[in-house]
């Protein structure tokens, strides 16, 4: 899973960077609004990926005393404040140089410029978003699109396919209001069409904020992963019923799961030692990215839950 994301995030910083420089440059050359918000846009996607890819190899770090549990949340954290980047450095800039030029409109010169900067990086951004898609597509079942980004629990992909699918959107936008400022002579309407950027971006950015507070915060994993975590306990000789599984995902491929069960009123303690072991040894054997397990005996009168 990690390195699936990697590759995601790999080619759209590869691609970004690049466009980036070829839009601030088209920008210079012809005074298109629309054309630097654009590189403004591309400079903040690129600044995302190297945040994600920091993300991800913090979240590799081992448990140590303060943090036994591990880093696995790292992720989950830089991908918010990607979130807000896109936000503030995309969305807010964009609508920022929007109005000032709407305020104060100065004639684009050398428009092909922009159009063969546009085309560019529309296939670039074409080719990572095709790259985020297939990677996403891998991942998430039978599922519908939304319901798998829901699902998800690695923001570093869907994260890449919100991202380009703004891009997309955005350089035609930009190529409609270039194309219209020429057409009726009015320049202000370069400015509208970086308004509308950056209400995408916004827009963008609320998507990517909400899916990444959900992670941050703790969001169990899937049901049927409880499932057949409650299967193998429930297998164990001694143990009369699951009462319930808890669990809560650290990273993408890290999960914490918690178990009250109820043994046999017969077994002796070192009996239940041994049962616990068994289970825990059965569980990480069966699904590895389960990496605590945490045990409860607990008489099935007592627990106010079902096993989930």
């Amino acid at each position: 899973m990690a390195s699936g994301g990697k590759k995601v995030i790999y080619a759209a910083l590869a691609g970004n960077l690049g466009i980036a420089i070829a839009k601030f440059i088209a920008a210079t050359f012809t005074g298109s609004s629309s054309m630097l918000t654009e590189g403004v846009h591309s400079l903040v996607d690129t600044g995302n990926q190297w945040l994600l890819l920091y993300g991800i190899r913090q979240s590799k770090r081992e448990p140590d005393i303060i943090h036994p549990f591990g880093y696995g949340r790292e992720l989950y954290f830089w991908s918010f404040i990607v979130a807000l980047l896109i936000f503030a450095g995309g969305a807010g800039v964009s609508i920022y140089e929007g109005l000032i030029h709407i305020r104060r409109p100065e004639t684009m010169s050398s428009p092909v410029i922009n159009y063969i900067v546009l085309a560019i990086a529309f296939v670039f951004e074409a080719s990572s978003w095709t790259v985020a898609m297939r990677e996403f597509s891998r991942t998430k079942g039978g599922d519908g699109w939304w319901a798998a980004i829901r699902r998800s629990k690695d923001p570093s992909t869907f994260a890449v396919l919100f991202e380009d699918s703004a891009a997309m959107i955005g350089i035609v936008i930009a190529a409609i209001f270039i194309t219209l400022a020429l057409v009726t002579g009015d320049p202000r309407l370069d400015g509208v069409g970086s308004i509308l950027i950056g209400g995408v971006l916004a827009v963008v950015a609320l998507l990517l904020a909400r899916e990444s507070k959900g992670l941050l915060i703790g969001e169990r994993a899937s049901p049927a992963l409880s499932g057949s975590i409650a299967a193998l306990a429930k297998a164990q000789p001694g143990v009369c019923a699951v009462n319930e599984v808890l669990t809560l995902h650290m990273a993408p491929d890290q999960v914490t799961a918690a178990i009250s069960l109820d043994f046999d009123d017969d077994l002796t303690t070192r009996e239940i030692e041994r049962a616990v072991a068994e289970i825990e040894a059965r569980t990480a054997a069966a699904h590895p990215e389960v990496t605590h397990v945490f045990i409860r005996p607990q008489a099935r009168r007592e627990s106010g839950s079902p096993a989930s």
